[in-house]
């Protein structure tokens, strides 16, 4: 009996653990390895046939048609863009629709340096010793899909965040922020302040369309949500507006809140618009103050004459921006000085106070004559009574004002700050026009 011979090493099969349960092709071979697939079969005769079951064996394996090996490319590996890894989770999707699953370890959804951010907070109200600098602030996200990030380039302080501060509206801003009461927390602290910013878009939600990254923007941020004070901050979509063109970020930065403080008190409760507004006599109290300014300049911008009541030091400035009549407050009584001029279509009242008093006796009677005030006590009654008392409260005063001066013959509102991407929009378009003086 002949003995058999191993067969050559050539003729093994290779290994591999890239794909187990495939047959290895060429591709990932050796070049010695890869010929015997185009040659005569490598099985072994079976055992006990000899040299002439070996012959006859060889002899049925040559009449088989002859394998021809057919290249298989190596798969390459698919690296993500730093675009596609700087966009968190739409990263990982954009990852696995390409076909391989991420690596759980070692690959970051977003840049270490973006889990933190600097800002300036507050851990609980009082004076300005709570104020504190903090580079840990937890970096914004997009928490629905008409949210923008915004890095800041230019912010500013107003009197609503000096008293938000010493903890002024905080029941109410505190339902605003968890109405189901969900939290268990005070989940206001730590508490950024700050509602004016000016900046660049950084990253769009889904459903954003009207801006994307790049984009510069300013807005006013509600006060129910982080401030402004910080490198980065989220506002919805629709509380965002283009940047005017002719002014810097620091210009820019210091108008968005107190311009639609004034745009909500004049237009969206006054009922007042460039259509309607031209001929009328309108009066501003406190006009040397962040909303009295833009407020004679617009009302000015839609063709009403001014009336604007502020201190001596202020009269050049107030003057300057269009008021047509200035009267000092401090150089008299005020009341009979206004009373010499004649009655007034529209009212707003920067101060509050006593002059509710008599302010609605220089309106024109039953000819819709309106005094807007912007000094309500809806925050306090709800600091003071509670959610449903300090509610109630407020609905009781503001419905038997409203009773009592509509029987008058004038009518009485109350007006509030109102975030609007549209109204920063005409403001906007009014500021490059040139038609706000004092910020352009």
């Amino acid at each position: 009996m002949t003995a058999r011979t191993p067969p050559p090493p050539h003729a093994r099969p290779i290994v591999t653990t890239l794909f187990p349960a495939r047959r290895p092709h060429a591709a990932i071979l050796p070049q010695h390895a890869a010929a015997p697939l185009a040659g005569p079969s490598r099985r072994r005769p079976p055992i006990g046939c000899g040299a002439a079951g070996a012959e006859r064996a060889g002899e049925r394996e040559r009449r088989l048609p002859v394998p021809v090996p057919v290249p298989v490319p190596v798969p390459r590996p698919i690296l993500a863009a730093p675009t596609m890894l700087s966009r968190g989770a739409a990263g990982w999707r954009a990852l696995r629709w390409a076909g391989r699953r991420p690596r759980a370890r070692g690959l970051r959804a977003s840049p270490r340096a973006w889990s933190a951010m600097p800002s300036w907070v507050i851990d609980r109200y009082g004076s300005n010793e709570v104020l504190r600098f903090t580079r840990d602030m937890v970096f914004p996200i997009i928490h629905f899909p008409n949210e923008v990030i915004i890095r800041v380039h230019a912010a500013s302080l107003n009197p609503i965040d000096l008293s938000m501060r010493s903890g002024y509206g905080a029941t109410a801003l505190n339902m605003k922020r968890d109405p189901l009461k969900i939290k268990t927390e005070e989940t206001e602290f730590p508490l950024t302040l700050g509602r004016d910013v000016s900046g660049v878009v950084m990253e769009c939600g889904l459903s954003v369309s009207y801006f994307k990254p790049g984009d510069e923007v300013w807005a006013a941020i509600p006060p129910w949500k982080q401030g402004t004070l910080s490198e980065f901050v989220v506002a919805s979509g629709n509380e965002v507006s283009f940047k005017p063109k002719c002014l810097s970020h620091i210009e820019a930065a210091a108008l968005p809140y107190v311009g639609l403080t004034a745009w909500s008190a004049l237009n969206q409760v006054g009922g007042l618009n460039k259509s309607n507004c031209s001929g009328k006599r309108v009066l501003i109290l406190g006009a040397s103050g962040g909303v009295g300014t833009f407020a004679v300049q617009l009302v000015k911008a839609w063709g009403a004459h001014v009336t604007a009541v502020c201190s001596h030091d202020a009269s050049t400035l107030v003057k300057k921006l269009g008021a047509d009549d200035v009267i000092d407050y401090k150089s008299g009584n005020l009341e009979e000085q206004l009373k010499t001029l004649p009655l007034f279509d529209f009212i707003l009242d920067n101060v509050g106070g006593s002059t509710e008093k008599w302010a609605l006796d220089l309106l024109k009677k039953w000819s819709g004559a309106t005094y807007v005030t912007l000094v309500t006590p809806f925050l306090i009654n709800m600091d003071k009574l509670g959610v449903a008392d300090g509610m109630l409260q407020t609905g009781v005063t503001v419905g038997s004002k409203t009773l009592k001066h509509l029987l008058k013959g004038v009518h009485y509102r109350w007006a509030f700050f109102m975030p609007s991407g549209p109204s920063l929009d005409e403001i906007a378009e009014l500021v490059d026009s040139g038609k706000t003086q004092e910020f352009s």
